[in-house]
Protein backbone atom coordinates (compact mmCIF):
# COMPACT_ATOMS: atom_id res chain seq x y z
CA UNK A 1 0.00 0.00 0.00
CA UNK A 2 1.61 3.26 -1.08
CA UNK A 3 1.17 6.81 0.08
CA UNK A 4 0.27 7.87 -3.45
CA UNK A 5 -2.75 5.56 -3.60
CA UNK A 6 -6.09 7.40 -3.72
CA UNK A 7 -8.17 7.49 -0.57
CA UNK A 8 -10.90 5.24 -2.02
CA UNK A 9 -8.37 2.60 -3.03
CA UNK A 10 -6.62 2.83 0.33
CA UNK A 11 -9.94 2.36 2.14
CA UNK A 12 -10.83 -0.68 0.02
CA UNK A 13 -7.46 -2.34 0.53
CA UNK A 14 -7.44 -1.56 4.24
CA UNK A 15 -10.90 -3.04 4.76
CA UNK A 16 -9.97 -6.15 2.78
CA UNK A 17 -6.75 -6.46 4.81
CA UNK A 18 -8.66 -6.21 8.09
CA UNK A 19 -11.33 -8.74 7.09
CA UNK A 20 -8.58 -11.12 5.97
CA UNK A 21 -7.35 -11.33 9.59
CA UNK A 22 -9.69 -13.58 11.55
CA UNK A 23 -10.58 -12.02 14.91
CA UNK A 24 -13.55 -13.82 16.51
CA UNK A 25 -14.13 -12.67 20.08
CA UNK A 26 -11.38 -13.92 22.34
CA UNK A 27 -8.94 -14.37 19.44
CA UNK A 28 -7.92 -10.78 18.71
CA UNK A 29 -4.16 -11.13 19.24
CA UNK A 30 -3.25 -11.39 15.53
CA UNK A 31 -5.27 -8.38 14.42
CA UNK A 32 -4.07 -6.34 17.40
CA UNK A 33 -0.47 -7.13 16.44
CA UNK A 34 -1.12 -6.12 12.83
CA UNK A 35 -2.91 -2.87 13.70
CA UNK A 36 -0.26 -1.96 16.26
CA UNK A 37 2.53 -2.49 13.72
CA UNK A 38 0.73 -0.36 11.15
CA UNK A 39 0.15 2.45 13.64
CA UNK A 40 3.76 2.44 14.83
CA UNK A 41 4.91 2.68 11.19
CA UNK A 42 2.79 5.82 10.70
CA UNK A 43 4.94 8.93 11.30
CA UNK A 44 1.84 10.95 12.18
CA UNK A 45 1.27 8.83 15.30
CA UNK A 46 2.91 10.63 18.22
CA UNK A 47 2.24 7.92 20.80
CA UNK A 48 1.07 4.31 20.69
CA UNK A 49 0.41 1.95 23.59
CA UNK A 50 -0.63 -1.71 23.78
CA UNK A 51 -3.01 -2.87 26.52
CA UNK A 52 -3.79 -6.56 26.37
CA UNK A 53 -5.18 -7.13 22.88
CA UNK A 54 -6.11 -3.47 22.49
CA UNK A 55 -4.16 -0.56 21.00
CA UNK A 56 -4.37 3.20 21.57
CA UNK A 57 -2.71 5.79 19.32
CA UNK A 58 -2.46 9.56 19.55
CA UNK A 59 -2.09 12.08 16.74
CA UNK A 60 -1.19 15.42 18.27
CA UNK A 61 -0.16 18.64 16.53
CA UNK A 62 3.25 20.05 17.40
CA UNK A 63 1.87 23.58 17.74
CA UNK A 64 1.49 24.77 21.32
CA UNK A 65 -1.92 25.49 22.77
CA UNK A 66 -4.90 23.56 23.99
CA UNK A 67 -6.94 21.93 21.24
CA UNK A 68 -10.04 19.78 21.40
CA UNK A 69 -9.29 16.05 21.41
CA UNK A 70 -11.61 13.69 19.57
CA UNK A 71 -11.60 9.96 20.24
CA UNK A 72 -12.34 7.50 17.42
CA UNK A 73 -13.17 4.14 18.92
CA UNK A 74 -13.64 0.72 17.32
CA UNK A 75 -13.62 -2.93 18.40
CA UNK A 76 -11.34 -5.49 16.77
CA UNK A 77 -13.43 -8.59 17.42
CA UNK A 78 -16.24 -10.15 15.40
CA UNK A 79 -19.02 -12.57 16.23
CA UNK A 80 -18.58 -16.20 15.23
CA UNK A 81 -20.64 -16.66 12.06
CA UNK A 82 -20.26 -18.52 8.77
CA UNK A 83 -18.34 -16.50 6.21
CA UNK A 84 -16.41 -17.27 3.06
CA UNK A 85 -12.96 -15.84 2.37
CA UNK A 86 -12.51 -12.08 2.57
CA UNK A 87 -13.04 -10.61 -0.88
CA UNK A 88 -14.32 -7.61 -2.83
CA UNK A 89 -17.10 -8.20 -5.35
CA UNK A 90 -19.50 -5.84 -7.11
CA UNK A 91 -18.73 -2.84 -4.91
CA UNK A 92 -18.94 -4.76 -1.64
CA UNK A 93 -16.44 -6.18 0.81
CA UNK A 94 -17.33 -9.64 2.14
CA UNK A 95 -15.94 -11.21 5.30
CA UNK A 96 -16.49 -11.56 9.03
CA UNK A 97 -16.74 -8.09 10.54
CA UNK A 98 -16.86 -6.29 7.19
CA UNK A 99 -19.75 -4.23 8.52
CA UNK A 100 -19.44 -4.71 12.30
CA UNK A 101 -17.06 -3.06 12.54
CA UNK A 102 -13.99 -3.38 10.39
CA UNK A 103 -15.42 -0.79 8.00
CA UNK A 104 -15.12 1.68 10.89
CA UNK A 105 -11.61 0.46 11.70
CA UNK A 106 -10.59 1.02 8.07
CA UNK A 107 -11.82 4.61 8.21
CA UNK A 108 -9.90 5.17 11.46
CA UNK A 109 -6.64 3.82 10.04
CA UNK A 110 -6.90 5.71 6.75
CA UNK A 111 -7.78 8.98 8.47
CA UNK A 112 -4.62 8.58 10.56
CA UNK A 113 -2.56 7.94 7.41
CA UNK A 114 -3.97 10.63 5.13
CA UNK A 115 -4.93 13.61 7.28
CA UNK A 116 -2.35 16.13 8.45
CA UNK A 117 -3.39 16.69 12.04
CA UNK A 118 -1.61 20.06 12.18
CA UNK A 119 -4.17 22.08 10.17
CA UNK A 120 -7.09 20.29 11.79
CA UNK A 121 -8.96 22.03 14.55
CA UNK A 122 -8.42 19.09 16.89
CA UNK A 123 -6.10 16.30 17.97
CA UNK A 124 -7.07 12.65 17.62
CA UNK A 125 -6.94 9.56 19.80
CA UNK A 126 -7.66 6.21 18.18
CA UNK A 127 -8.76 3.24 20.29
CA UNK A 128 -8.83 -0.29 18.86
CA UNK A 129 -10.10 -2.67 21.52
CA UNK A 130 -10.95 -6.34 22.07
CA UNK A 131 -13.91 -8.40 23.30
CA UNK A 132 -16.81 -6.07 22.59
CA UNK A 133 -19.09 -8.84 21.34
CA UNK A 134 -19.37 -10.55 24.74
CA UNK A 135 -20.38 -9.81 28.33
CA UNK A 136 -19.99 -6.28 29.67
CA UNK A 137 -17.46 -7.35 32.31
CA UNK A 138 -15.12 -9.01 29.77
CA UNK A 139 -15.08 -6.10 27.31
CA UNK A 140 -11.47 -4.87 27.19
CA UNK A 141 -12.48 -1.25 26.71
CA UNK A 142 -13.15 -1.17 30.44
CA UNK A 143 -9.49 -2.00 31.11
CA UNK A 144 -8.30 0.49 28.49
CA UNK A 145 -10.33 3.31 30.05
CA UNK A 146 -9.01 2.39 33.50
CA UNK A 147 -5.35 2.41 32.42
CA UNK A 148 -5.36 5.30 29.92
CA UNK A 149 -6.42 8.25 32.05
CA UNK A 150 -6.11 10.65 29.10
CA UNK A 151 -9.21 9.06 27.56
CA UNK A 152 -11.26 10.47 30.41
CA UNK A 153 -10.55 14.01 29.21
CA UNK A 154 -11.69 13.54 25.60
CA UNK A 155 -13.98 16.30 24.38
CA UNK A 156 -16.03 13.77 22.41
CA UNK A 157 -15.75 10.05 21.66
CA UNK A 158 -17.15 8.50 18.49
CA UNK A 159 -17.88 4.77 18.50
CA UNK A 160 -17.76 3.72 14.84
CA UNK A 161 -20.45 1.05 15.18
CA UNK A 162 -22.25 0.29 11.88
CA UNK A 163 -24.93 2.94 11.36
CA UNK A 164 -25.08 3.48 7.55
CA UNK A 165 -23.52 6.93 8.07
CA UNK A 166 -26.47 8.02 10.19
CA UNK A 167 -25.94 9.39 13.66
CA UNK A 168 -27.20 7.15 16.49
CA UNK A 169 -27.34 9.13 19.71
CA UNK A 170 -27.17 7.76 23.23
CA UNK A 171 -28.01 4.15 23.91
CA UNK A 172 -30.41 2.07 25.94
CA UNK A 173 -29.08 0.18 28.91
CA UNK A 174 -29.33 -3.59 29.17
CA UNK A 175 -29.73 -6.13 31.96
CA UNK A 176 -29.78 -9.90 31.56
CA UNK A 177 -31.32 -11.93 34.36
CA UNK A 178 -31.79 -15.64 34.99
CA UNK A 179 -35.32 -16.18 36.28
CA UNK A 180 -35.95 -19.60 37.84
CA UNK A 181 -39.46 -20.90 38.57
CA UNK A 182 -39.45 -23.70 41.13
CA UNK A 183 -42.22 -26.22 41.64
CA UNK A 184 -42.50 -29.80 42.86
CA UNK A 185 -42.12 -33.00 40.87
CA UNK A 186 -44.86 -35.60 40.52
CA UNK A 187 -46.31 -38.13 38.12
CA UNK A 188 -48.05 -36.56 35.12
CA UNK A 189 -50.98 -38.93 35.70
CA UNK A 190 -51.59 -37.19 39.06
CA UNK A 191 -50.58 -33.55 38.45
CA UNK A 192 -52.57 -32.36 41.48
CA UNK A 193 -49.94 -33.97 43.67
CA UNK A 194 -47.22 -31.76 42.15
CA UNK A 195 -46.58 -28.12 41.29
CA UNK A 196 -45.74 -27.54 37.64
CA UNK A 197 -42.87 -25.06 37.18
CA UNK A 198 -43.74 -24.66 33.49
CA UNK A 199 -47.25 -23.57 34.38
CA UNK A 200 -45.88 -21.13 36.95
CA UNK A 201 -43.61 -19.62 34.31
CA UNK A 202 -46.33 -19.50 31.65
CA UNK A 203 -48.24 -16.72 33.40
CA UNK A 204 -45.08 -14.62 33.63
CA UNK A 205 -44.23 -15.19 29.95
CA UNK A 206 -47.75 -14.23 28.93
CA UNK A 207 -47.44 -11.04 30.95
CA UNK A 208 -44.17 -10.18 29.23
CA UNK A 209 -45.71 -10.79 25.82
CA UNK A 210 -48.50 -8.33 26.55
CA UNK A 211 -46.30 -5.53 27.91
CA UNK A 212 -46.21 -2.51 25.61
CA UNK A 213 -42.94 -0.62 25.20
CA UNK A 214 -42.54 2.32 27.56
CA UNK A 215 -41.52 5.40 25.56
CA UNK A 216 -39.23 8.15 26.82
CA UNK A 217 -38.39 11.25 24.76
CA UNK A 218 -35.02 12.95 25.23
CA UNK A 219 -33.79 15.79 22.98
CA UNK A 220 -36.61 14.94 20.56
CA UNK A 221 -35.54 11.28 20.32
CA UNK A 222 -37.77 8.43 21.49
CA UNK A 223 -36.25 5.52 23.41
CA UNK A 224 -38.27 2.41 24.28
CA UNK A 225 -37.99 0.38 27.46
CA UNK A 226 -38.75 -3.28 26.73
CA UNK A 227 -38.45 -6.57 28.61
CA UNK A 228 -38.10 -9.78 26.61
CA UNK A 229 -37.75 -13.48 27.37
CA UNK A 230 -34.90 -14.66 25.14
CA UNK A 231 -34.11 -18.21 26.32
CA UNK A 232 -35.96 -21.01 28.11
CA UNK A 233 -34.31 -24.20 29.41
CA UNK A 234 -34.38 -26.85 32.12
CA UNK A 235 -38.10 -27.27 31.49
CA UNK A 236 -38.62 -30.93 32.31
CA UNK A 237 -37.22 -34.20 33.66
CA UNK A 238 -39.18 -36.65 31.53
CA UNK A 239 -42.29 -37.06 29.41
CA UNK A 240 -44.34 -38.34 32.36
CA UNK A 241 -42.85 -36.16 35.11
CA UNK A 242 -44.29 -32.84 36.27
CA UNK A 243 -41.31 -30.45 36.06
CA UNK A 244 -40.07 -28.77 39.22
CA UNK A 245 -37.78 -26.27 37.49
CA UNK A 246 -38.13 -23.83 34.60
CA UNK A 247 -35.38 -21.31 33.78
CA UNK A 248 -35.86 -18.23 31.58
CA UNK A 249 -33.32 -15.62 30.47
CA UNK A 250 -34.91 -12.17 30.57
CA UNK A 251 -33.35 -9.17 28.81
CA UNK A 252 -34.44 -5.77 30.09
CA UNK A 253 -33.59 -2.81 27.83
CA UNK A 254 -34.13 0.58 29.45
CA UNK A 255 -34.09 4.20 28.27
CA UNK A 256 -31.38 6.72 29.22
CA UNK A 257 -33.73 8.44 31.68
CA UNK A 258 -33.33 5.41 33.98
CA UNK A 259 -30.27 4.64 36.09
CA UNK A 260 -28.80 1.15 36.20
CA UNK A 261 -29.84 0.81 39.84
CA UNK A 262 -33.44 1.81 39.12
CA UNK A 263 -33.62 -0.49 36.10
CA UNK A 264 -32.50 -3.45 38.23
CA UNK A 265 -35.10 -2.55 40.87
CA UNK A 266 -37.80 -2.35 38.18
CA UNK A 267 -36.89 -5.79 36.84
CA UNK A 268 -36.86 -7.35 40.29
CA UNK A 269 -40.27 -5.80 41.01
CA UNK A 270 -41.63 -7.23 37.75
CA UNK A 271 -40.59 -10.75 38.73
CA UNK A 272 -41.61 -10.27 42.34
CA UNK A 273 -41.81 -13.37 44.51
CA UNK A 274 -42.96 -15.59 41.66
CA UNK A 275 -39.45 -16.82 40.93
CA UNK A 276 -35.81 -16.61 41.94
CA UNK A 277 -33.87 -13.99 40.00
CA UNK A 278 -30.12 -13.72 39.46
CA UNK A 279 -28.74 -10.69 37.62
CA UNK A 280 -26.14 -11.86 35.07
CA UNK A 281 -25.02 -8.79 33.11
CA UNK A 282 -25.57 -5.07 33.75
CA UNK A 283 -24.83 -2.37 31.16
CA UNK A 284 -25.76 1.28 31.82
CA UNK A 285 -27.56 3.59 29.39
CA UNK A 286 -26.18 6.84 27.92
CA UNK A 287 -27.76 10.20 27.16
CA UNK A 288 -27.84 11.40 23.52
CA UNK A 289 -25.69 14.61 23.69
CA UNK A 290 -27.65 16.06 20.78
CA UNK A 291 -26.89 19.64 21.84
CA UNK A 292 -23.10 19.17 22.06
CA UNK A 293 -21.46 21.71 19.70
CA UNK A 294 -19.25 19.09 18.03
CA UNK A 295 -22.27 16.82 17.50
CA UNK A 296 -24.05 19.72 15.81
CA UNK A 297 -21.03 20.19 13.56
CA UNK A 298 -21.16 16.53 12.59
CA UNK A 299 -24.83 16.87 11.67
CA UNK A 300 -23.93 19.93 9.59
CA UNK A 301 -21.20 17.92 7.84
CA UNK A 302 -23.93 15.92 6.12
CA UNK A 303 -24.89 12.84 8.13
CA UNK A 304 -27.78 10.95 6.56
CA UNK A 305 -30.09 11.14 9.57
CA UNK A 306 -30.23 11.30 13.37
CA UNK A 307 -31.81 8.50 15.39
CA UNK A 308 -31.92 7.15 18.96
CA UNK A 309 -29.81 4.06 19.67
CA UNK A 310 -32.25 1.45 20.93
CA UNK A 311 -29.49 -1.10 21.51
CA UNK A 312 -26.53 -0.88 23.91
CA UNK A 313 -23.08 0.31 22.81
CA UNK A 314 -19.86 1.39 24.48
CA UNK A 315 -20.87 5.06 24.43
CA UNK A 316 -22.24 4.16 27.87
CA UNK A 317 -18.75 3.42 29.18
CA UNK A 318 -17.63 6.91 28.22
CA UNK A 319 -20.80 8.49 29.60
CA UNK A 320 -20.15 6.84 32.96
CA UNK A 321 -16.82 8.72 33.05
CA UNK A 322 -18.42 12.03 32.10
CA UNK A 323 -17.17 11.90 28.48
CA UNK A 324 -19.83 12.68 25.84
CA UNK A 325 -19.97 9.96 23.19
CA UNK A 326 -21.95 9.14 20.05
CA UNK A 327 -22.41 6.26 17.58
CA UNK A 328 -21.52 6.97 13.95
CA UNK A 329 -19.98 4.57 11.45
CA UNK A 330 -19.97 3.55 7.79
CA UNK A 331 -20.93 -0.12 8.17
CA UNK A 332 -24.37 -1.42 7.25
CA UNK A 333 -26.42 -1.91 10.39
CA UNK A 334 -28.54 -4.66 8.83
CA UNK A 335 -25.42 -6.71 8.00
CA UNK A 336 -24.14 -6.86 11.58
CA UNK A 337 -23.85 -10.47 12.88
CA UNK A 338 -25.13 -11.88 9.58
CA UNK A 339 -23.96 -15.04 7.86
CA UNK A 340 -21.83 -14.07 4.82
CA UNK A 341 -21.49 -10.54 6.19
CA UNK A 342 -20.67 -7.74 3.75
CA UNK A 343 -20.76 -3.97 3.48
CA UNK A 344 -20.97 -1.35 0.76
CA UNK A 345 -17.65 0.21 -0.23
CA UNK A 346 -19.50 3.34 -1.31
CA UNK A 347 -20.71 3.78 2.28
CA UNK A 348 -17.14 3.42 3.55
CA UNK A 349 -15.92 6.09 1.10
CA UNK A 350 -18.81 8.35 2.09
CA UNK A 351 -18.09 7.81 5.79
CA UNK A 352 -14.46 8.80 5.37
CA UNK A 353 -15.50 12.00 3.57
CA UNK A 354 -17.97 12.87 6.36
CA UNK A 355 -15.32 12.39 9.03
CA UNK A 356 -12.82 14.48 7.09
CA UNK A 357 -15.28 17.37 6.63
CA UNK A 358 -16.28 17.21 10.28
CA UNK A 359 -12.76 17.09 11.72
CA UNK A 360 -11.71 20.04 9.54
CA UNK A 361 -14.78 22.00 10.72
CA UNK A 362 -14.23 21.49 14.46
CA UNK A 363 -11.70 24.31 14.71
CA UNK A 364 -13.87 26.72 12.73
CA UNK A 365 -16.47 29.10 13.97
CA UNK A 366 -19.43 27.54 12.21
CA UNK A 367 -21.63 25.45 14.49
Amino acid sequence: MTRTMGVAGRLDETLLWLTSIASPIGEERAIADAVEARLRANPAVTRAVRIGDSVCAELTAKAAGQRPRIGLVGHLDTVRTENGPARIEAGRCFGAGASDMKSGLAVMLVLAETLDVGPLGCDLTLVFYAREEGPFAENELGRVLAEEEALRSLDLAVCLEPSDNTLHLGCNGSIHATVTFEGRTGHSARPWEAENALTLGAAFLTELGRRAPIESTIDGLTYRTVTTATQAKDGGRGRNVVPDRFVVNVNHRFAPVTSLEQAEADLRALVGDRARIVIADLSPAALPNASHPFVKKLVAAGVKGVFPKQAWTDVARFAALGVPAINFGPGENAQAHQKNESTSLALVHEGYALFERWLRAIGGGDG
